[in-house]
Protein backbone atom coordinates (compact mmCIF):
# COMPACT_ATOMS: atom_id res chain seq x y z
CA UNK A 1 0.00 0.00 0.00
CA UNK A 2 1.75 3.13 -0.83
CA UNK A 3 1.81 6.22 1.67
CA UNK A 4 0.37 9.61 1.15
CA UNK A 5 2.69 12.60 0.82
CA UNK A 6 1.44 13.76 4.53
CA UNK A 7 1.82 10.05 6.07
CA UNK A 8 5.35 9.88 4.79
CA UNK A 9 6.15 12.89 6.31
CA UNK A 10 4.87 11.99 8.92
CA UNK A 11 7.19 9.22 9.39
CA UNK A 12 9.99 11.02 8.66
CA UNK A 13 9.32 13.78 10.75
CA UNK A 14 9.16 11.23 13.87
CA UNK A 15 12.58 9.17 12.73
CA UNK A 16 13.80 12.94 12.73
CA UNK A 17 12.78 13.74 15.79
CA UNK A 18 14.44 10.37 17.21
CA UNK A 19 17.75 11.04 15.36
CA UNK A 20 17.80 14.64 16.93
CA UNK A 21 16.91 13.67 20.38
CA UNK A 22 19.36 11.07 20.61
CA UNK A 23 22.06 13.40 19.34
CA UNK A 24 21.00 15.21 22.97
CA UNK A 25 22.03 12.41 24.59
CA UNK A 26 25.14 11.63 22.55
CA UNK A 27 26.32 15.59 23.13
CA UNK A 28 25.63 14.94 26.83
CA UNK A 29 28.46 12.73 26.42
CA UNK A 30 30.59 14.72 24.11
CA UNK A 31 31.00 17.32 27.13
CA UNK A 32 31.11 15.04 29.72
CA UNK A 33 34.38 13.55 28.35
CA UNK A 34 35.40 16.98 27.72
CA UNK A 35 34.77 17.74 31.25
CA UNK A 36 36.48 14.72 32.79
CA UNK A 37 39.64 13.87 29.87
CA UNK A 38 39.70 10.55 30.73
CA UNK A 39 38.34 7.35 29.26
CA UNK A 40 37.11 4.76 31.72
CA UNK A 41 34.91 1.64 31.16
CA UNK A 42 33.82 2.22 27.11
CA UNK A 43 35.02 0.63 23.96
CA UNK A 44 35.52 3.18 21.04
CA UNK A 45 34.05 0.20 18.87
CA UNK A 46 29.82 0.16 19.51
CA UNK A 47 30.44 4.42 19.17
CA UNK A 48 31.99 3.22 15.92
CA UNK A 49 29.63 1.38 14.19
CA UNK A 50 27.06 3.93 14.83
CA UNK A 51 28.87 6.47 13.78
CA UNK A 52 29.54 4.58 10.48
CA UNK A 53 25.98 3.54 10.24
CA UNK A 54 25.21 7.23 10.91
CA UNK A 55 27.73 8.54 7.65
CA UNK A 56 25.90 5.58 5.69
CA UNK A 57 22.67 7.50 6.52
CA UNK A 58 23.73 10.80 5.04
CA UNK A 59 23.41 8.88 1.98
CA UNK A 60 20.29 6.87 2.17
CA UNK A 61 18.14 9.23 3.72
CA UNK A 62 18.55 11.27 0.96
CA UNK A 63 17.87 8.82 -1.56
CA UNK A 64 14.96 8.24 0.19
CA UNK A 65 14.02 12.37 0.49
CA UNK A 66 13.42 11.72 4.14
CA UNK A 67 14.95 15.61 4.93
CA UNK A 68 14.31 15.53 8.35
CA UNK A 69 15.67 12.19 8.89
CA UNK A 70 18.87 13.40 7.51
CA UNK A 71 19.13 16.52 9.53
CA UNK A 72 18.58 14.69 12.66
CA UNK A 73 21.04 12.18 11.50
CA UNK A 74 23.46 14.67 10.69
CA UNK A 75 24.03 15.84 14.28
CA UNK A 76 24.04 12.40 15.65
CA UNK A 77 27.12 11.18 12.88
CA UNK A 78 28.64 14.36 14.25
CA UNK A 79 28.48 14.00 17.77
CA UNK A 80 29.48 10.58 16.92
CA UNK A 81 32.21 11.61 15.19
CA UNK A 82 33.53 14.14 18.06
CA UNK A 83 33.43 11.52 20.56
CA UNK A 84 35.61 9.40 18.64
CA UNK A 85 37.85 12.25 17.99
CA UNK A 86 38.00 13.31 21.78
CA UNK A 87 38.04 9.32 22.69
CA UNK A 88 41.17 9.29 20.42
CA UNK A 89 42.77 12.20 22.26
CA UNK A 90 42.47 12.06 25.88
CA UNK A 91 42.87 8.01 25.98
CA UNK A 92 46.38 8.26 23.69
CA UNK A 93 48.92 8.84 26.54
CA UNK A 94 50.14 7.69 29.95
CA UNK A 95 49.81 11.03 31.54
CA UNK A 96 46.00 10.52 30.75
CA UNK A 97 46.26 6.87 32.45
CA UNK A 98 48.47 8.42 35.48
CA UNK A 99 46.10 11.52 36.40
CA UNK A 100 43.24 8.86 36.75
CA UNK A 101 45.25 6.86 38.99
CA UNK A 102 46.82 9.62 41.36
CA UNK A 103 42.86 10.63 42.21
CA UNK A 104 42.13 7.84 43.92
Amino acid sequence: MAQTYWGALMVDLTNGLFEFFGSVILWGNVYRLYVDKMIRGVNWTATGFFAAWGYWNLYYYPSLDQWWSFTGGLSIVTANTVWLVQMLYYGRGDSHEQRGADEF
